[in-house]
């Protein structure tokens, strides 16, 4: 993202909430010579230095044209700060030091807390003397893009900011001779870095390099360099051309052997290389009186480390880890870290409760009404709620989602999403990788709520002053809005996302070799739905389009404004200013844009057909029975791309028809398989409605699910030849027969996909052994009313399902082995009945005792039986709903078992920034 300034600002503009804090003196007023010490402006101290400064912008006092050094702090109001600064080059055109310094506030512990900044308006790139800019402690992640602009910069602090690279372009700093950039996590540095020919003074110490480009050799005028506190394993032999280096700091790496050229720098005065792997050093250095080698394994023992200074002790952190069966935990005023069953994990801070809580927690499946997502959005997790909602924290919590990885990246980002007063909005997110295809989204969240993970084209924002802006994709440089002075009275914020459209699809869609697009712009913003004056919006031209040999007749500038479903041409409704790349045009109200290049002339109902192309999935629909269990039915919805590698996963132990003919589907939609043919299912789920199983599709989610089906008709004398067919949409009261779905196979519009055949093979035997015969028990219920019960019909479906899978689950309830072997001779001829003795015996002996459902649960997923754990939670779930129904129908449900309060509709337009 960048955001400028669109031209001169007249000096008497300023922020509404700055002029209306404004003194109503006029002139210069009695402040500008407070706050002035010569030409110094030093605001840091002061509260609210931002608007002290507008203020004097305001007042247009003369002393502001001879500044030229200012401090503001870094902990000021982000959008407050972006504003100030924008005004700078015209404020004080002769300014040469800008010092915008965090970590003048502590937290609880009395460590300093980096300022809020994260990047730098494009317009300071103006500062034409600035000479020195200091922006240590802050937040920054990519280095601001006005940076390498500032060809006059001499001095540049980075140092204790979030940067995990440094662009290129910081190569083209001609008069840079001290760059600081420490504490950080780096990784890698630009090759371009050896182009700082002026570079005088290098500090990276206290960053994760592993290796150092052999460019750094050409920085002839580098006196010191200081790498400690790295990764560092080896050194590039190009550091002999580092002959002006007189100081050389690498202390605390890794490194295992230095080049010998090192010795020959002809004005080295110091070598620091203690705290690393040096087993042999070149004789050159060894001697020498100007190198430090303390604390390497020469063959000699080390020095003892000095005794730490004293230091006061600080409580550890409380570690709770929750087990399946608990579904809350307490928080005290020491604050926790929490690992959740489901792998997610919360960290408390100090401080963050001034009373205990109790915290709870649950995991939805994922459907349209919890899942809020634009147009172009992927979900990458289950949907989480922590209770109790809104209650805002001292401090901020930390939470850890694991998501799966996107297989798209390019101009994609990932984000937290949540419920935020009535209104979804996205979290500043950070990614952790803690092993390859193991991803965490990190936020920080004020108070609780429903959380989820999302994929969403890259959304660039700003806040847009009365004195107008400059907003830019990061992820298309020729995509830009400008916003003239006088667009709003008050600032407001606009987001900006860019779609790239891949070059085959127009041309395939419409049948022309030579159409082309654009990308696909999608603007939004806070505040009224129209500008004041006009933006301009511009757009790069079709690929293979350049704007002195198109044909403009064949040029359509296309717009869709939410929430209607239809794409407009409106080219002629516009002006079109054409240059050789780009399209210019100007609007007042945000929405969709989308420019072609085609012969067809009406393109509107084409554009909606290509727009929901670009947003359809491509997918197979497959259903398999287990070999040894053809009761049991595996039904998923499957990309394309991953069908085969899943089927050869999956039929060592399943089999089945040949998967679905390839059928479309949108992220989000509803779909549901109906058995047919004598075949229904035999369990009563919660996403089943009238032997109907319900499935929402998610491109990056497995969409699978396991049932277990029966049949009416008399096994003994033939096998049972069925069916499973899916059908779009939910699931209506009357399914088509088996005929009016052949009919609708060729019908444009059908709600029938696919059909798959199910085969249950006839009985052996002449009779078929009713379940449970010969065995008795006296009725018991496993659980409880809230959280769902078990009963003597569910454990025997249980105990139905497991086959020779049983005495995994026994050890894994805890059952000695002694007694395994006692059942296994008790009944040796009969596997049911050693299956139902050690469930029903172990469920004898868990009466009253709490936790004994999660238990089996977990047992049955430790013996690899994730199919009968599942069919047992949802068991449990369709218990809890009917047992709170009934509550709610006696007017007995208190407030903790209710149904728990459902999050709004989400609107199909994406969730604002």
């Amino acid at each position: 993202m960048a955001a400028v300034e669109a031209g001169p600002v007249p000096a008497t503009s300023a922020p509404e909430d700055a002029v209306r804090d404004a003194p109503e003196a006029a002139g210069a007023g009695p402040e500008a010579p407070l706050l002035l010490a010569g030409n110094r402006l030093s605001l840091h101290l002061y509260p609210g230095g931002c608007r002290r400064l507008l203020r004097l912008c305001a007042q247009q006092a003369p002393q502001l044209l001879e500044v030229d050094f200012l401090q503001l702090s870094g902990h000021e109001d982000p959008q407050l700060l972006e504003a100030t600064l924008a005004r700078l080059p015209w404020s004080l055109p002769r300014l040469r030091s800008l010092v915008l310094k965090g970590g003048q506030r502590r937290d609880a512990l009395g460590a300093c807390l980096r300022g809020s900044l994260t990047t730098l308006p494009a317009s300071l790139s103006g500062l034409a003397h600035l000479a020195h800019l200091d922006l240590s402690f802050n937040s920054l992640e990519t280095l601001p893009a006005c940076i390498p602009q500032m060809c006059g910069l001499d001095t540049l602090l980075l140092s204790r900011n979030c940067l995990s690279e440094l662009p290129a372009a910081l190569g083209a700093l001609p008069t840079l001779t001290f760059l600081a950039v420490t504490h950080n996590r780096l990784r890698t540095l630009p090759p371009a870095l050896g182009a700082l020919s002026s570079l005088q003074r290098l500090d990276l110490s206290g960053n994760l390099l592993e290796a150092l480009p052999p460019e750094i050799g050409g920085l002839g005028s580098l006196a010191e360099l200081n790498l400690a506190s790295n990764r560092l394993q080896s050194l590039p032999g190009s550091l002999a051309g580092l002959q002006a280096l007189r100081l050389f700091i690498l202390h605390s790496n890794l490194l295992a052997s230095v080049p010998t050229s090192l010795a020959r720098l002809p004005l080295l005065t110091r070598l620091d290389l203690r705290d690393n792997q040096l087993r042999d050093v070149p004789p050159e250095l060894l001697d020498a009186p100007f190198v430090r080698l303390q604390g390497n394994p020469l063959g000699r023992p080390p020095p003892d480390p000095p005794s730490p200074p004293a230091t006061p002790v600080v409580p550890e952190m409380p570690r709770l880890l929750l087990t399946s069966d608990l579904d809350s935990f307490a928080v005290t005023p020491q604050g926790c870290s929490v690992t959740l069953a489901c792998g997610v994990r919360l960290q408390f801070p100090a401080g963050a409760t001034a009373a205990p809580v109790t915290i709870r927690y649950r995991l939805w499946l994922p459907e349209p009404r919890l899942v809020p997502l634009g147009p172009h959005d992927a979900l990458l997790s289950g949907v989480l709620e922590l209770q109790p909602h809104g209650v805002a924290f001292q401090q901020e919590v930390g939470l850890w989602l694991l998501f799966v990885p996107p297989r798209a990246r390019r101009c994609r980002e990932v984000v937290v999403r949540t419920l935020s007063d009535n209104s979804w909005s996205d979290l500043e997110t950070h990614l952790e990788e803690e092993a390859p295809k193991r991803l965490w989204a990190h936020c920080q969240v004020p108070h609780f709520s429903w959380f989820l993970v999302v994929s969403r084209p890259v959304s660039d924002a700003c806040l847009v002053p009365p004195e107008g802006t400059l907003l830019c994709s990061s992820g298309h440089a020729g995509v830009r809005v400008t916003f003239p002075a006088g667009a709003t009275e008050e600032p407001r914020r606009v987001r900006m996302q860019v779609l790239h459209v891949g070059s085959r699809e127009l041309p395939a869609l419409l049948g022309e070799p030579e159409a082309a697009a654009s990308p696909l712009l999608c603007l939004s913003q806070s505040g009224p739905s129209s500008f004041l004056r006009p933006v301009t919006i511009q757009l790069p031209l079709p690929p293979g389009v350049t704007g002195l040999s198109l044909d403009r007749a064949r040029l359509h500038l296309l717009h869709r404004a939410a929430p209607a479903a239809a794409w407009d041409d409106v080219t002629a409704q516009v002006a079109l200013e054409l240059t050789h790349l780009y399209a210019r045009f100007q609007a007042t109200r945000f929405s969709w844009y989308w420019l072609w290049y085609t012969a067809k002339t009406c393109v509107g109902g084409l554009a909606q057909k290509a727009w929901e192309r670009l947003r359809l999935h491509r997918v197979n629909l497959i259903a398999l029975q287990r070999r040894r269990d053809p009761e049991q039915v595996l039904l998923q919805c499957l990309p394309r791309n991953k069908v085969d590698a899943t089927l050869r996963r999956l039929l060592e132990r399943y089999r089945g028809p040949e998967p679905s003919d390839t059928v479309e589907m949108f992220e989000g939609e509803k779909f549901f398989a109906a058995f047919e043919r004598g075949i229904d299912i035999d369990a009563d789920r919660p996403d089943c409605v009238e032997g109907r199983v319900c499935f929402v599709f998610y491109s990056h989610l497995k969409n699978l699910k396991e049932v277990y089906v029966t049949t009416a008709l008399d096994r003994r004398a033939q096998a049972v030849r069925g069916q499973v067919s899916f059908y779009r949409g939910e699931v209506p009261e009357v399914v088509p027969e088996e005929a009016e779905a052949a009919r609708q196979k060729r019908a444009t519009a059908a709600l029938w996909m696919a059909t798959l055949p199910i085969k249950l093979p006839r009985l052996r035997g002449c009779e078929v052994p009713a379940r449970g015969a010969g065995f008795s028990l006296a009725p018991l219920n496993l659980g409880d009313a809230e959280t769902g019960f078990l009963t003597q019909s569910n454990l025997l479906n249980v105990a139905g399902r497991l086959g020779p899978d049983w005495p995994a689950v026994a050890l894994h309830l805890g059952l000695p082995y002694r007694e395994l072997q006692r059942i296994r001779h008790e009944f040796r001829d009969d596997l049911d009945g050693q299956i139902r003795h050690m469930l029903f015996s172990w469920a004898e002996r868990q009466a009253g005792q709490p936790g004994a459902v999660g238990r089996l649960v977990q047992a049955l997923e430790q013996s690899d039986r994730q199919d009968v754990a599942e069919e047992v939670r949802a068991v449990l779930e369709l218990g809890r709903r009917k047992y709170q129904e009934g509550i709610r129908h006696t007017s007995l449900a208190p407030g903790n078992l209710a149904s728990p309060e459902r999050p709004p509709s989400p609107s199909p337009e994406p969730a604002q920034a």
